[in-house]
């Protein structure tokens, strides 16, 4: 079972986190693409090199146990800050924006720069998998059918060009505890990527939900 935690956060707290926090990963994020494309000499390199292990040792001095997890404040905002497509703190991740519809959909808009390349001036393979895994599990969780990836299958129609890049997913259709969905990545040429998906509800889920309505039974009427 998946451990979510409470952490009692206001909105001026989150808000401070985003700009702190957030703005570490972004400049962090600026430094990944920097040490790719980067031609200054050797020498210079090294004392850079230098002056990120200091950053680091001081970045250290303080840290939570293991990764960062998920937590939810009492105001309902999920903080996955370590997700490697959404997290706020992750440099790694592009960041995706999510935009989420209760009809079963998501989608995005998002740069993929030097950092997530694969042939020469495309985007990874794998790194399009990781983005419509994303997008899928944001869409199911949107309609009402959350769940964990039980199948993904892609159909790359041809490569997706490093720069602007857009994705949607949307439920297909719901079947008990799986649900099926649909995705694709595209640029300004056209759709790029296609995928189907299935999404299950765990075990723990469905166990939770049932403890939870027998704790709170349907009001009588007599």
């Amino acid at each position: 079972m998946l451990n979510y935690r409470v952490d009692d956060l206001s909105d001026d707290a989150l808000a401070r986190e985003r700009e702190v926090q957030g703005g570490l990963a972004a400049s962090t994020r600026a430094l990944i693409d920097a040490v790719i494309r980067s031609t200054v000499d050797d020498e210079e390199i090294l004392e850079i090199r230098a002056q990120v292990d200091e950053l680091t040792a001081r970045l250290t001095k303080s840290q939570i146990a293991g990764p960062f997890g998920v937590s939810v404040t009492p105001g309902g905002t999920v903080r996955g800050h370590g997700n490697a497509v959404v997290g706020l703190r992750n440099a790694i991740a592009p960041p995706l924006a999510i935009r989420r519809d209760p009809a079963g959909r998501a989608e995005a808009d998002f740069t993929l720069g030097a950092a997530y390349e694969g042939p020469p001036g495309m985007v990874h393979g794998g790194v399009t998998a990781l983005l419509l895994d994303q997008l899928c599990g944001e869409a199911a969780a949107a309609g009402g059918s959350p769940g964990m990836t039980g199948t993904l299958s892609l159909r790359y129609l041809r490569p997706t060009p490093l720069g602007e890049v857009s994705g949607e997913a949307w439920i297909d259709r719901t079947e008990g505890i799986k649900t099926t969905v649909k995705g694709k990545l595209e640029t300004s040429d056209g759709v790029t990527v296609e995928c189907e998906g299935v999404f299950i509800l765990p075990r723990w889920a469905r166990e939770a939900m049932a403890r939870d309505a027998a704790a709170s039974p349907p009001p009588s009427f007599e």
